[in-house]
């Protein structure tokens, strides 16, 4: 008896920007991407991705400008490369408020926002989506956004994940071990909606971070998000190990996907963690059609619009290499700096010698990951060897022309999936994170490091205990009398 088909989990790839991982497309006739401001534009493709049952809008984020591309952000600028950009949490509620299932991976760097404020706001999307949201757990990489927010330069790589370990043992300590179970009560013949003897002050103090008060918002559906990683380096694999329970991962091919899941999954289980507590997602942009021929004419098309400037100040941002001083046929070899640190890697991992005319012709549109061109039988053909061979369980999906990418991967791959047994065609009950991990209940399993906090209760001190000053039972009258 055959073993059933492994689901292919599909995450839309998107960032509140014009121009995301496909430089200039934003000029074809069909696209909406410089709708990016109207809240339509999102609430629409939210209900285009419900309407294809995928999984969640991962949404990227950036803080910064890409301006090592001849010492400037103008191309940048002039392209839309990612900026102008707009903040990943404000269109969520309204994309919730039309879909009942669609969750929602939303970036948020470690390096720039305090645990305490972030903490909060996650908690309340995750209310107010009933349990739908990730946090994707980044740490920026660009010089600019470190400058303007008052540093020299960026955190050093290794160094921001040091600081990304208190970060996510803040929040855990927030989300999972300072409101009890049952601490909520809503008793209005008791006039009591809070049991403070079960609220429980963190009193963090470490090298990063002090936090002495308990977290401001009660138990969401799934008190900590889901959480997402995007790294590779040996420090964001460790990293992803210890707390990811989706991954985002770069790879060229099947066969070097396969190399870092393998070691993904090694390092998870070495972590004292189950082999399937964590999925792994990898870039693909998909240009699909009726027939291959039909998608082939589509890509050509598409590419025409594309712009080789706007590229490589992407790709200027992403490896910290200004591609202007370049000889542009010299192979590109991977450097020791404080960017994204496996980009040049993973276009070296396949031991092709990448130049800065290959980025401009290969990546023009697809940005960071490699593009599938072909109708539904080639594309579903090639997704199920990405996840049989390269040991991925699913992708984050850009678009080249958007919404037109995400209608025909829904209208023509979504049903070919479907017939394979590959795609889902409705929704598990449940949070994201019981949809995504199959677990019951939603909230991060016993070997998660969050699940530490949750089980540290008893004993400590709470809310009611240090209270102090006016008995809670006093009269109003005495209590106005003795603040004067």
């Amino acid at each position: 008896m055959t073993s059933p088909k492994k689901r292919i989990i599909l995450n839309a790839f998107d960032m509140t920007c014009v121009g995301h991982q496909a430089a200039g497309t934003w000029r074809h006739p069909s696209s909406q991407a410089s709708r990016y401001n109207d809240l339509e534009y999102w609430t629409n493709l939210a209900i285009e991705l419900e309407r294809g049952a995928f999984d969640a809008l991962f949404i990227a984020d950036v803080v910064g400008v890409y301006d090592v591309y001849r010492g400037s952000a103008e191309a940048a600028l002039h392209d839309a490369a990612q900026v102008p950009v707009n903040d990943p949490f404000g269109a969520i509620s309204a994309m919730a408020a039309v879909t009942r299932n669609l969750g929602f991976g939303i970036t948020a760097a470690v390096t720039f926002e305090h645990p305490y404020l972030l903490a909060r706001r996650l908690s309340t999307l995750d209310h107010l989506t009933k349990g739908r949201v990730a946090w994707n757990v980044v740490s920026s990489y660009l010089d600019s956004a470190a400058r303007n927010i008052g540093l020299d330069r960026q955190i050093a790589h290794d160094a921001r994940y040091d600081l990304a370990e208190e970060y996510m043992e803040v929040t855990y300590k927030l989300w999972e071990g300072s409101w009890e179970e049952g601490s909520v009560l809503r008793d209005r013949e008791k006039g009591i909606f809070t049991d403070a003897s079960k609220v429980h002050p963190i009193r963090h103090e470490g090298e990063y971070f002090k936090v002495p008060g308990f977290h401001l918002c009660e138990p969401s559906p799934q008190r900590t998000p889901v959480i997402f990683q995007a790294g590779a380096s040996s420090r964001g694999r460790a990293f992803a190990a210890r707390h990811a329970e989706a991954m985002f991962i770069l790879a060229t091919s099947p066969e070097t996907a396969k190399v870092l899941t393998d070691q993904i999954r090694a390092e998870v289980h070495a972590a004292g963690r189950e082999p399937d507590a964590l999925k792994i997602f990898t870039l693909l942009t998909v240009i699909t059609g009726p027939t291959d021929a039909a998608a082939q004419r589509k890509y050509e098309e598409y590419l025409s619009y594309a712009s080789a400037e706007g590229a490589l100040a992407l790709y200027g941002g992403w490896t910290g290499l200004d591609f202007s001083s370049l000889d542009p046929d010299t192979p590109l070899t991977a450097v020791e700096n404080d960017a994204l640190r496996t980009t040049l890697e993973s276009l070296a991992a396949d031991g092709e010698a990448w130049t800065v005319r290959d980025v401009i012709r290969k990546r023009s549109i697809g940005g960071l990951g490699p593009v599938l061109v072909g109708g539904p039988q080639t594309v579903a053909d090639a997704l199920e060897r990405w996840v049989d061979e390269g040991g991925v369980d699913g992708f984050n999906l850009a678009y080249a022309v958007t919404p037109a990418s995400t209608t025909d991967f829904i209208d023509f791959v979504v049903p070919e999936l479907r017939k394979r047994g590959r795609a889902q065609s409705g929704y598990a009950p449940g949070t994201l994170r019981e949809k995504l991990l199959g677990d019951k209940g939603g909230k991060v399993r016993d070997s998660h490091p969050a699940a530490e906090w949750r089980r540290h209760y008893i004993g400590r001190e709470s809310v009611a205990d240090a209270s102090h000053g006016t008995p809670f039972d006093a009269p109003v009258s005495e209590s106005l009398d003795a603040a004067e």
